[in-house]
Order: C-alpha cells, then sequence, then structure tokens
C-alpha cells in the first residue's frame, strides 16, 4: 500500500498540505530555484520539495 508521500499530486494538493495557495507555492518553488516540469508531480520531486519545506503536519486536512 502507497503511503501519502509515494503517490503523484497535483501542486494543488501539494498547496493544499501546507496550507497556502497554488501560487504562493509556486513563488516559494522560484524563491529556492525549485523547477519542476509542467506535469504531475512525482515522489521524488515531492522529496524536494518536503525537505526544503518541511513535512506538512496533516497531510490529509484540506488534500483535494
Amino acid at each position: 500500500m502507497k503511503t501519502i508521500y509515494e503517490k503523484v499530486k497535483t501542486r494543488e494538493q501539494i498547496a493544499a498540505e501546507y496550507g497556502v495557495s497554488p501560487r504562493t507555492l509556486r513563488r516559494w518553488l522560484k524563491n529556492c530555484n525549485i523547477i519542476l516540469p509542467n506535469r504531475l508531480v512525482c515522489p521524488k520531486e515531492q522529496r524536494l520539495i518536503y525537505n526544503k519545506f518541511g513535512y506538512p503536519m496533516n497531510p490529509f486536512k484540506n488534500s483535494l
């Protein structure tokens, strides 16, 4: 069974985990020079985000 951190996600889902808008997430990524292709975010790319910003306190909160 896959955990919440092993599934592909949209940027909207990741932003919701942090409780911010997708636009704010995009700014955070840009400020940290994390460039993602225009597609779903794979687990490897999610780990980059989570390692940089920390794992969300409740990943199920506000998820789509």
